[in-house]
């Protein structure tokens, strides 16, 4: 395999920004999405060498680290800021583009809330322009979150994460990440699957019952709510768990299991031997009493405000300001949290599919059969796949592979420490795994 440096990846990304992706999913994915404006190949490869340059360096004995954004300042109107806006300030003299001042500003530009400004001057030169604050909640896009942000503009954003990583996007779209020698496109998202939402179609009908029952009794003024509501929630809360574990840089992995066999894991099993347990009890189902409070706020809010003849949804939850729907938002992103926390223990943390809490620190059985070989999807539906052989994967991947090879109603989110995700279950006779962003925003 050849190595890949700054040239060979400007021009890979160079293909994608003139409709031409070499990705073969990238139409699949985000159709014939324009960009505001196309850098010339030379200018590309300018960009990012120079960037690659800097994250080669080290400010201070810091890691050089930096979001960077191809477009002029005129572009971003002067009277915005976060959360809904972008914050550009202008310095009074423009920077030369290089390696050193990139080195410089990093600790300046924080990762998560800033970008530095970057366009061409008249004569074509490239130069340093300011810095855009866009505060952190456009981290939504990979761990989940109710808050609405102003996305960037289609334009070319860098996210310099490491020594020679080099992540390029198109506005929040990332198109590839350079790493390593090697040029990865993300994977296909597979909360865009049919099969994940569907294995959890029981207990989502199960909330709108709790839902409708609490409209019976006291919502007579409620907004109808968005059956769509329930699904698009729930899969924040997973991605903002997953986000959580692949930035502590520990790994961690999380089983969902039928809400009916309970039972038959918190008993002595062949399965699993979990090193800690909770207590059955209302703190158990917290995250179920944070869902169906949250859907029955939106439908009150929304409601008494006279919203009566449309449903209320995602679209209303993340705009609301409400601060009954705020306080919610911010005790189902503590609850992610302590469950991503419980992942530090080694061994697994076991949920149903009711998002209860049974334990964590569970070792699955090595008595369990092994599984030499799994399927490799390379759809989201799981019809096109590839044998793969386990030998090249660690413990924590093999024990789940025996585990969902002997529970075929068993799902797996299996985080490694480099911050991979695999969804691991039994599909059409195999232990099957999807990749779920290989490569992202956050690969760092």
């Amino acid at each position: 395999m050849p190595h890949f440096y700054p040239r060979d990846f400007a021009a890979f990304i160079h293909e994608h920004f003139e409709g031409r992706p070499t990705c073969p999913d990238w139409r699949e994915r985000y159709g014939a999405m324009k960009p505001e404006a196309v850098p010339g190949l030379t200018e590309l490869e300018h960009v990012i060498s120079t960037c690659y340059q800097a994250s080669l360096m080290r400010e201070e004995e810091r890691p050089v680290r930096f979001r960077l954004i191809l477009r002029d300042p005129a572009a971003f109107p002067p009277d915005q800021g976060p959360p809904d806006g972008f914050h550009r300030i202008v310095f009074a003299t423009p920077r030369p583009f290089d390696e050193n001042e990139l080195r410089r500003l990093s600790p300046v530009v924080d990762f998560y809330r800033s970008l530095v400004g970057v366009a061409p001057a008249p004569d074509g030169t490239l130069w340093i322009w300011g810095l855009v604050q866009s505060g952190p909640r456009w981290v939504q896009t990979v761990h989940g979150g109710g808050k609405s942000f102003n996305p960037l503009p289609p334009v070319l954003v860098l996210y310099v994460t490491g020594p020679g990583r080099i992540t390029a996007c198109i506005g929040l779209t990332t198109i590839a990440t350079l790493k390593g020698g090697e040029i990865a496109c993300p994977s296909l998202d597979v909360f865009d699957s049919p099969w994940l939402p569907e294995s959890f179609s029981a207990e989502r009908t199960e909330l709108m019952a709790l839902h409708e029952a609490a409209r019976r009794r006291e919502g007579a003024e409620w907004a109808p709510l968005d059956p769509f509501f329930v699904r698009t929630i729930a899969q924040h809360v997973v991605r903002r768990v997953v986000g959580i574990i692949r930035n502590s840089h520990h790994g961690g992995t999380i089983l969902f299991i039928p809400p009916e066999r309970v039972a038959d894991f918190t008993a002595d099993n062949r399965y699993l031997n979990f090193a800690y347990t909770f207590v059955e009890e209302e703190p158990r189902h917290r995250f179920r009493t944070i869902l169906v409070d949250i859907m029955n706020a939106l439908c009150m809010v929304f409601g008494k405000a006279g919203v009566r003849d449309r449903p209320v949804g995602w679209d209303d939850y993340v705009a609301s300001e409400d601060p009954r729907l705020t306080l919610l938002d911010e005790k189902l992103f503590e609850l992610a949290h302590l469950v991503a926390s419980l992942t530090a223990v080694d061994g697994a943390v076991v949920m149903t599919r009711r998002f209860e809490i049974l334990g964590f620190g569970a070792e699955i059985s090595g008595k369990l059969e092994k599984v030499r070989c799994v399927r490799r999807a390379l759809d989201l539906e799981g019809t096109r796949t590839e044998p793969e052989h386990t030998e090249g994967v660690g413990t924590r991947h093999r024990s789940v592979y025996r585990l969902c090879n002997e529970l075929h109603d068993a799902i797996a989110i299996v985080v490694s420490q480099d911050g991979r995700v695999r969804f691991v279950k039994w599909h059409e006779g195999y232990v099957t795994y999807w990749d779920q962003v290989a490569t992202s925003i956050l690969d760092f």
